[in-house]
């Protein structure tokens, strides 16, 4: 019964855009554990984002020197204000000093909770929200709900992933 339950589960899904990659992924079970870890080491995943209840054991992954953070938020509703803030400080400081790096995000499909965290990411950077949704829908289809999409519509960016400038030193005028 198992088996046929993992045929529906799309395959992960790689999201580049600028200096950001993103893996999003499905939720592994303690039985496909090795090769959901192995995934993530062929794809340079050095940080894993739960974003669903946790139903496997972390220490495997964490063995292989991946972080996993435990950030759950309902499913089918968009990301609470503290999980959004805390998941755009991550990827700040992910993609400036770990250039070339990926970050893995998952809820159970990883049609809903995941995609939505990777599309503020985007629409932080400086696209619009059509452009992000389509963006990974062409690679993960069926991913949003009518009520995340309504969230990402409605969502005010402050442009807080802005990575143009990797390689000149960083300057801010207060």
């Amino acid at each position: 019964m198992g088996r046929i339950a993992n045929m529906n589960r799309p395959a992960a899904v790689e999201i580049n855009h600028e200096a950001m990659r993103f893996l999003i992924t499905h939720n592994p079970t303690n039985a496909t554990l090795n090769k959901f870890t192995e995934d993530l080491k062929n794809c340079d995943v050095n940080t894993l984002v739960r974003v669903c209840d946790a139903t496997y054991d972390k220490t495997p992954v964490e063995k292989e020197g991946i972080q996993v953070i435990d950030w759950p938020f309902d499913d089918g509703a968009p990301p609470p204000t503290q999980i959004v803030d805390d998941w755009l400080k991550l990827l700040n400081t992910k993609f400036r000093e770990e250039p070339g790096c990926c970050v893995a995000v998952h809820c159970v499909a990883g049609l809903g909770r995941a995609p939505v965290l990777v599309a503020l990411a985007l629409i932080e950077s400086g696209m619009k929200y059509e452009d992000a949704v389509q963006f990974i829908r062409q690679k993960r289809r069926g991913a949003f709900n009518s009520k995340q999409l309504l969230y990402l519509e409605k969502y005010r960016p402050k442009m807080r992933l802005r990575f143009k400038d990797t390689n000149s030193h960083n300057c801010c005028v207060q």
